[in-house]
């Protein structure tokens, strides 16, 4: 693995891993309601995104790896570009749905439990 592919993915899972704990204990309700933590999470999620994109250029073997990336840069993409047309319910099974199984694939690309 190149090394800064190692930086991308501590950058994408520590982001990932801020959503989760801002979500844990939270409705869609509360996310719909609440301007300061849905931003927080979009911020957040536009992070995991554009680290994956990044480890796209400079590991792309290390980046064949997730299958999530392309949804992930994706999501990115609409939450910078098209932030209008946000489907919010979108981000939220993200973020409470999706993210888990996308830390433990970084966890095991990165070697650590």
């Amino acid at each position: 693995m190149a090394p800064d592919a190692a930086a991308l993915l501590w950058d994408a899972h520590a982001a990932a891993q801020a959503v989760c704990g801002f979500v844990r204990g939270r409705s869609f309700s509360d996310y719909l309601a609440d301007p300061m933590l849905s931003a927080a999470v979009e911020r957040k999620l536009e992070i995991v995104g554009e680290a994956l994109n990044q480890l796209r250029k400079v590991d792309a073997a290390t980046a064949a790896q997730i299958p999530e990336l392309n949804a992930a840069v994706g999501l990115r993409n609409i939450l910078i570009h098209a932030y209008g047309s946000v489907d919010h319910r979108l981000v939220w099974d993200v973020a409470t749905a999706h993210l888990p199984e996308l830390m433990a694939r970084i966890e095991r690309l990165l070697g650590t439990p």
